[in-house]
């Protein structure tokens, strides 16, 4: 199995460093093959623009669906784009790895889907959900959070995951990818607490680690989240029932 993981953090020596190095080495001891994105090093610009096209459709406006279609059929998309199709279809299963910021990915992350998951090329009108370029792939969001468990949920001060996560589950679902439940990893902040409370901090992490290890291996065992797909809806795209 080969897995191609995004990782959306500035610091490489964070805890979200810790998950992915955990994860490239839990998958290859499982005999499998693992490549890394890390779209801060080098930087990977996430601003969608005429600037990634040497090849315009048009010169005198910015239609970015338009444009990414035309780069595809031109065979003409910037490198860093093309590189991360490639990683995306060799792989298996695609993990996002990231911190919760503002209830949500960083902009760094969304900014990847914009201009990776190109119109014409990985979608089209009959390419998506259940017929999507990915059918067959699974997707697995790994999120790190400074709140403890205790603060999320529906109507928890923190907020509910299965909402802050849902637009991204989509898309993912969009694209065709079996999307697996998320693997969250809570209070991962550790300034402000005393010597002793941060000796156990580390150890709760430590032991979250493993767990994350030990997920992976035993990734066949989990179901999907399930998602609306074609037969629920009607011509008109509203829901049939």
């Amino acid at each position: 199995m080969h897995t191609h993981i995004v990782h959306a953090h500035p610091e490489p020596k964070s805890y979200n460093g810790d998950l992915t190095r955990t994860a490239e080495k839990a998958l290859t001891q499982g005999g499998g093959s693992v490549t890394i994105n890390d779209l801060y090093n080098p930087a990977f610009d996430p601003v969608e623009g005429g600037q990634h096209y040497i090849n315009r459709a048009a010169r005198d406006h910015f239609a970015p669906l338009a444009e990414q279609r035309h780069a595809w059929a031109t065979d003409s998309l910037a490198k860093d784009v093309l590189t991360e199709i490639g990683n995306l279809k060799q792989a298996n299963l695609v993990i996002l790895q990231f911190p919760l910021w503002w209830h949500s990915a960083p902009a760094i992350l969304k900014g990847w889907m914009d201009r990776v998951f190109v119109s014409g090329g990985l979608y089209t009108s009959q390419m998506r959900y259940g017929t999507g370029c990915f059918k067959g792939r699974r997707a697995l969001v790994s999120v790190t959070t400074g709140a403890p468990r205790a603060a999320f949920g529906p109507g928890s001060r923190g907020g509910d995951f299965e909402t802050m996560l849902w637009s991204i589950h989509y898309s993912l679902h969009y694209m065709g990818f079996s999307v697996l439940p998320p693997f969250v990893s809570y209070g991962v902040q550790g300034h402000g607490y005393s010597y002793d409370q941060q000796s156990i901090v580390e150890e709760r992490l430590k032991g979250n680690l493993g767990a994350w290890a030990s997920h992976l291996a035993a990734l066949d065992e989990v179901e999907p989240l399930r998602f609306p797909n074609w037969p629920d809806w009607a011509e008109d795209g509203s829901a049939i029932g």
